[in-house]
């Protein structure tokens, strides 16, 4: 008989290069899942860091192995701190999806550093970690992963939309999961708002001073990948090859490209949505207010931001629960989100 009761520290680290989630979960697996956060935190990137993993996407393949082994034993200490800082015992799991340096779906590559078996015996503990791969292979995108927790632990809500590094999207329709990336927004917010010394626009300000620039905003709309239909994703590689150009060739004020993507975002986020629904708002995006203020302007709908650990823990918080899943052997990776041949329980166990 599967035990019931799970202690697990879930871990994840995003595009948009805040630093490393790390969260303490305890999960109650009866038929309708409970869950219980009581300690969560973020080790931001130093500079080095945060530098060297903006690079990584043209890293050379031998560059990327020696990242993936430097950048294994940064996370493991971080891990290793934060389970003795903490005096965090009896853990079932470490849950970690590892750091994005390379995702091409349509090419069949995907890259998640940090998810090497060193991490298991640098910490001595049973790590659950590279969640894409599987995935991949039986010809999904490896992404979204986090549709199957808004499922499991937040069904009270007509969607879940989380805005990180990119903007992503589930919902429940006649009793199928689906998921998808909609649009990039911190990867690029916080890229002019660090132009403007500030680390990310705070609460939207700097945008809302800002003109909108009306033939970048046109041809920013117009991009392929919006009018494709999903299973689909976006990675880093797209950003610089599809939105920059545009945004760098307008020469113009980093203000007023802030304003422009606010719209550009708020567009194609409420495209999404239906009227009157209830949508639970997470990531680090739930903070920007003028953002928020754009999309129901657009569209009237609840528009809900949880408390503040919810906030910017969810991811981790599910990554948790998928690590979970993977002990139980039970699915964690749906195939009518990321369009592979079927459901299945993907990830690597490693044990000590």
């Amino acid at each position: 008989m599967k035990k019931q009761s799970y202690k697990v520290l879930g871990v994840m680290s995003g595009t948009s290069l805040d630093g490393v989630d790390l969260a303490l979960c305890y999960f109650d697996m009866q038929e309708s899942i409970t869950f219980k956060m009581p300690l969560a935190k973020t080790i931001a990137y130093s500079n080095h860091w945060k530098s060297k993993l903006q690079s990584a996407v043209d890293f050379s393949s031998k560059e990327l192995t020696q990242l993936d082994l430097e950048y294994t034993e940064y996370l493991g200490a971080i891990i290793k701190t934060f389970i003795t800082d903490n005096n965090i015992k009896d853990l079932d799991a470490v849950c970690s999806h590892g750091h994005t340096v390379l995702h091409q779906p349509n090419q069949g590559v995907t890259l998640q550093i940090g998810n090497l078996e060193q991490i298991s015996k640098q910490i001595q503990q049973t790590v659950v970690c590279d969640f894409r791969v599987q995935d991949l292979l039986f010809g999904g995108q490896g992404a979204p992963l986090v549709p199957i927790g808004d499922r499991l632990l937040f069904s009270q809500y007509d969607y879940c939309l989380n805005l990180g590094g990119f903007a992503n999207i589930s919902k429940v329709n006649d009793g199928v999961c689906i998921a998808y990336d909609i649009c990039p927004v911190n990867v690029v917010m916080n890229h002019y708002a660090q132009k403007l010394a500030m680390p990310y626009d705070s609460g939207g300000e700097l945008a809302r001073s800002g003109q909108i620039l009306p033939t970048i905003l046109e041809k920013l709309q117009v991009l392929p990948f919006y009018k494709q239909a999903f299973p689909k994703s976006l990675g880093v590689e797209w950003v610089h090859r599809e939105i920059m150009p545009i945004l760098e060739a307008s020469k113009a004020k980093e203000e007023d490209i802030l304003r422009t993507c606010v719209a550009h975002f708020a567009s194609q986020i409420a495209q999404e949505l239906d009227v009157g629904s209830r949508v639970l708002v997470t990531g680090g995006g739930a903070y920007n207010r003028f953002l928020l203020e754009q999309i129901k302007a657009l569209i009237d709908v609840s528009l809900v931001v949880p408390n503040e650990t919810l906030t910017e823990f969810k991811e981790a918080l599910i990554f948790g629960l998928l690590g979970v899943l993977k002990l139980r052997d039970e699915v964690n990776c749906l195939a009518s989100v990321t369009g592979a041949s079927k459901d299945h329980s993907s990830g690597v166990v490693f044990v000590p």
